[in-house]
């Protein structure tokens, strides 16, 4: 994937210009974070595993080791392998078209700042939860989301929107919408879902957004974070942000759950591959759509101990780095 040429990158990702610069960036932090997580995955290798090809200091000797080890690959595995090379190159061109656009189109793919984060330098194997977009009706996939998650035991941070937010308090009241959040995080997702690298009210979309939540959210559940609808953002809002004591909050585990030709198994197989690569980071879901629901459960049997599943509120702080 690091050798097309950029004409050929421009045609494959159907887009005009391409960051190249931006591109070797996203590779090699990319590689570091294989090597890092090949290392601690090592520390549990036994004498006789055939995952493990043996200690590995460096990206190079990770590549080089890693073309050795396919030929060990035991053949009833090999069905395995080639479904985690399709799904792999896909998540890599995903990934790629977004590194190749920053920063004409901001993401979560990389940073503007040390005072943003989107998961990468999370302690190992910790994880946190995070939805956007809502809240919905009363009654509605918020609340089974948070039923969900209430059942379960896990908190997460909720990136409502400041209209959507409004509506559903004019359908209650303060006490009952702040009620349904109590075991949670509340954060800001900006008033509306549009991006706000190119609306010339996204302060006013923060600051309402921000007036608002505070003024019904309990403050040990209110988190001082902004996610970015599409994760775009202004390269020079930092000072904003710092003025606001907001910080900008991304993800690195995209669960895709509102694309409509993704069903429930898919994100469930996409994410469980995703953690076991990734290893730490920021899930991202949506609870104005269904899957969450029907996909958390599964992720949380199946994982069961070998992760941590973080409180959110710990995202309010460096502790959810590990510093």
């Amino acid at each position: 994937m690091q050798k097309p040429s950029d004409a050929d990158l421009l045609a494959a990702f159907k887009i005009k210009s391409i960051n190249r610069a931006s591109v070797v960036k996203w590779f090699n932090k990319e590689l570091a974070l294989s090597l890092l997580n090949y290392q601690q995955a090592a520390k549990d290798c036994g004498s006789s595993d055939w995952t493990c090809p043996g200690n590995i200091s460096s990206t190079a000797d990770l590549l080089a080791k890693a073309q050795i080890w396919r030929a060990t690959i035991p053949p009833q595995m090999l069905a395995w392998r080639d479904n985690l090379a399709d799904f792999s190159l896909a998540y890599i061109a995903e990934q790629m078209r977004l590194a190749a656009l920053f920063p004409k189109v901001s993401s979560e793919i990389d940073l503007f700042n040390d005072k943003e984060w989107n998961g990468d330098e999370f302690a190992d194997r910790q994880f946190f939860l995070s939805f956007d977009d809502g809240p919905s009706a009363v009654h509605g996939t918020s609340d089974d989301v948070l039923a969900m998650l209430e059942e379960n035991h896990k908190n997460a941070v909720f990136f409502v929107l400041g209209e959507n937010f409004q509506a559903r308090l004019h359908k209650t009241d303060a006490n009952t919408l702040s009620g349904i959040y109590k075991h949670q995080c509340v954060a800001s997702h900006g008033w509306e879902h549009q991006s706000h690298a190119k609306w010339a009210q996204w302060q006013d979309s923060i600051k309402r957004t921000q007036a608002l939540i505070t003024s019904v959210i309990a403050k040990e559940n209110f988190l001082p974070l902004f996610r970015p609808p599409y994760g775009q953002r202004k390269a020079d809002s930092g000072a904003f942000f710092q003025a606001q004591s907001l910080r900008v909050a991304l993800w690195n585990l995209d669960s895709q759950d509102w694309n409509a030709h993704i069903d429930v198994d898919d994100i469930i197989n996409r994410m469980m591959v995703l953690m076991l690569i990734k290893r730490h980071g920021v899930l991202l879901f949506h609870d104005v759509h269904a899957k969450a629901k029907a996909a958390l459960p599964v992720l949380f049997n199946e994982l069961g101990n070998a992760v941590t599943w973080g409180d959110c509120h710990l995202l309010a702080t460096h502790d959810a780095k590990g510093n």
